[in-house]
């Protein structure tokens, strides 16, 4: 990598966060973390993202919130995001997509799984 992507991460569950967290920063990246939504939006002027990670089932607000907060503003439209979760149904897959998310992964998932997810979405090589 030239230069370091910046990643972050938003999921109630500390152990997913400490998780993401290793295999990402292990592989280079910046990370940094919220474990709500409103946190992650209190955050985001403060910390530019490459990448967002994002759980959707949060108390408070969930990622599906989150996402049309951020696709519905322009600054943060074009930030490429990953749902994280583990909803597996076909049309929780499809509400995610529809509402723009740019890749889905359930949980459990493999560091594999998410280092391709990002490397799709970032055009970086394999490694």
């Amino acid at each position: 990598m030239d230069t370091k992507k910046t990643i972050m991460v938003v999921d109630d569950n500390p152990d997913i966060i400490t998780i993401v967290k290793t295999i990402l920063e292990g592989r280079g990246y910046t990370v940094f973390s919220a474990s709500s939504g409103p946190e992650f939006l209190d955050m985001l002027p403060n910390h530019k993202s490459d990448l967002i990670i994002l759980d959707i089932m949060m108390p408070e607000m969930d990622g599906l919130e989150v996402l049309t907060r951020l696709k519905g503003k322009t600054e943060t439209a074009t930030i490429p995001v990953i749902l994280l979760t583990a909803k597996v149904q076909y049309e929780d897959v499809l509400g995610g997509y529809k509402l723009g998310a740019d890749y889905y992964i359930t949980k459990p998932f493999t560091s594999t799984q998410l280092v391709n997810g990002i490397n799709l979405l970032l055009g970086e090589a394999k490694a």
